[in-house]
C-alpha cells in the first residue's frame, strides 16, 4: 500500500538480516539447537532472578529466612525459587552439550577461534556467576562452599592473604562477603547477556559451521521457517525436561545440608559444590600440592581458549576424523568420571583415578588434539584414508585455511574432497577455463565446462 519495504526500518532490517532470513547450513541437524535453548535458560534466569531479588534480603541474619519466606508466603514463590534453582542445571546441562558439540564438529577451527574463545568467556562468567549464587541462600553448604573456595585464593604467593580479606571484606565469611556476591550476582547475568550478544555477532559474522565441516554459501536456507522450527521443538523438550525437574524432582539436583542454616561452628561432613562444578573441583583435589591444585581447576577451563591456536587437523568435523573420534569418546567418558570422583571423600581409590582423569583430560587438549591431527593430515598426505590431496604442498588447501592466494591453481591436478553423497568424490581443476564460483571462506575454486 505505501510502497516501501517492511524492512527498510533499521531495526526491522537488523532483525530481517540477522533473525529471519540469516542463511543456515542446510544441514543443520538438532545439535545445533543447544545455543538457542542457552539463551532461553538465560533469559529464565534473568527474569525469575529479578522477581526473586524483590523479595531476598542479602544478611546473614536474614538471608536464610528470606528465602523461606519466599518458598511459604510469597504468591507463587516457590515455583519462581525452584525455577530459578534448577535453572541453574538445566543452563549448564545445555551449555556442556553446547560445548561437547562444537569440540566434535570443529567448531573451534578458523574462521570460528574467535568465536569459540567468546564463548569460553562466557563459559567462565557463568561458573562465577553460579558460584556467587550458590552463597546467597546461606545455608551450611552455602557457606562452607564459599569458605573454602575463597579461601584458595590464599594460595597465591605474597598477596594471597589480602586477596582472600579484600574479598571477605574482613577476617572470614561475613555479612559483608554476603552482600558482594548478592550484587555481583545480580550484575553478572547483564554482562554475560552483553557478552553474548558479542557472540552471536561472530557467529553470523564468520556463518555457522556445520556437521560436514565445509565452508560454502551455496547450500543455505532462510533461518525462518526452516530451522525456525527445529529450534522451536527443542525449546518444547526443553520446557517439558524443566517442568520434570520444577514440579516432581525440584531437590533432587540440590545438596540437602543447604536446608540447614549457616553455622560457622558445625563443618559438614563431606562439603561438595553444585553438580556442574564437580569436574573442575575433581580437578582441584586431584594435585596434591594448594597452589598446583588452584592452577590445574582454572587451567581446565583456559585451556579451551588454546584449541584454536594448536589445532593442526586439515578437517573440521569428526566424522571424517576416525582417530579424533575415538579420543573425543574417551574425553567425554572422562569428564563424566571426573565429574563422579568430584562428590565422593578424598580416599583411596578415588583419589588415584581423580588423578589419572585429571592427566588424561589435559593430555587430550595439549597433547593429543595437536598429533592426532599431524598424523591424520600425514594419512591424507600418504592416501591412507581420509582424503587424497594429489600434487599438493601442506598447508596449501584444506577445509577451514585460507590457501595461499600466490600459488597457481595450475599446480593442483586434482583433488579427492568429502562430499556428503560421495566420500571420495574428485573434482578435477582446469586452469584454462575462468572460476565461476568461490566460496566465502576457503577460496576453494570450482570450474564447470560445457
Amino acid at each position: 500500500m505505501f510502497g516501501i519495504r517492511w524492512n527498510r526500518d533499521s531495526i526491522l532490517s537488523f532483525i530481517d538480516s540477522h533473525i529471519i532470513d540469516y542463511p543456515t547450513p542446510i544441514n543443520l541437524n538438532y545439535f545445533w539447537s543447544f545455543g538457542s535453548t542457552a539463551g532461553l535458560c538465560l533469559v529464565i534466569q534473568i527474569v525469575t532472578g529479578i522477581f526473586l531479588a524483590m523479595h531476598y534480603c542479602p544478611h546473614i541474619d536474614l538471608a536464610f529466612n528470606s528465602v523461606e519466606h519466599i518458598m511459604t508466603d510469597v504468591n507463587n514463590g516457590w515455583l519462581i525459587r525452584y525455577t530459578h534453582a534448577n535453572g541453574a542445571s538445566m543452563f549448564f546441562i545445555v551449555v556442556y552439550c553446547h560445548i561437547f558439540r562444537g569440540l566434535y564438529y570443529g567448531s573451534y577451527i578458523y574462521p570460528r577461534g574467535r568465536l569459540w574463545a567468546s564463548g569460553v568467556i562466557i563459559f567462565l562468567l557463568m561458573m562465577a556467576t553460579a558460584f556467587m549464587g550458590y552463597v546467597l541462600p546461606w545455608g551450611q553448604m552455602s557457606f562452607w562452599g564459599a569458605t573454602v573456595i575463597t579461601n584458595l585464593f590464599s594460595a597465591i604467593p605474597f598477596v594471597g592473604g589480602s586477596i582472600v580479606e579484600w574479598l571477605w571484606g574482613g577476617f572470614s565469611v561475613s555479612n559483608a562477603t554476603l552482600n558482594r556476591f548478592y550484587s555481583l550476582h545480580y550484575l553478572m547475568p547483564f554482562v554475560i547477556a552483553g557478552l553474548v550478544i558479542v557472540h552471536l555477532s561472530l557467529l553470523h559474522k564468520d556463518g555457522s559451521n556445520n556437521p560436514l565441516g565445509i565452508n560454502t554459501n551455496t547450500d543455505n536456507v532462510p533461518f525462518y521457517p526452516y530451522f525456525y522450527v527445529k529450534d522451536l521443538f527443542s525449546f518444547f523438550i526443553l520446557v517439558f525436561m524443566f517442568s520434570f525437574f520444577v514440579f516432581f524432582y525440584p531437590n533432587v539436583l540440590g545438596h540437602t545440608d543447604n536446608y540447614i542454616p549457616a553455622n560457622p561452628l558445625s563443618t559438614p561432613a563431606h562439603i561438595v559444590p553444585e553438580w556442574y562444578f564437580l569436574p573442575f573441583y575433581a580437578i582441584l583435589r586431584s594435585i596434591p600440592d594448594k597452589l598446583g591444585g588452584v592452577v590445574a581447576m582454572i587451567s581446565a577451563i583456559l585451556v579451551l581458549l588454546l584449541l584454536p591456536v594448536i589445532n593442526t587437523s586439515k578437517v573440521r568435523s569428526s566424522k571424517f576424523r576416525p582417530i579424533f573420534g575415538l579420543a573425543y569418546w574417551f574425553l567425554v567418558s572422562d569428564f563424566i568420571i571426573l565429574g563422579w570422583i568430584g562428590q565422593k571423600p578424598v580416599e583411596t581409590p578415588y583419589i588415584e583415578i581423580g588423578m589419572g582423569a585429571t592427566i588424561f583430560y589435559f593430555l587430550f587438549l595439549l597433547v593429543l588434539v595437536p598429533v592426532i591431527g599431524i598424523i591424520e593430515s600425514k594419512m591424507v598426505e600418504n592416501r591412507d584414508g581420509l582424503v587424497n590431496v594429489e600434487s599438493t604442498e601442506e598447508d596449501e588447501l584444506y577445509f577451514g585455511q585460507i590457501p595461499d592466494s600466490s600459488k597457481e591453481l595450475s599446480t593442483y591436478e586434482s583433488l579427492n574432497m568429502v562430499h556428503p553423497l560421495d566420500k571420495y568424490f574428485r573434482l578435477f581443476l582446469v586452469p584454462e577455463l575462468e572460476p565461476v564460483y568461490v566460496t566465502r571462506f576457503t577460496n576453494v575454486n570450482f570450474f564447470i565446462t560445457i
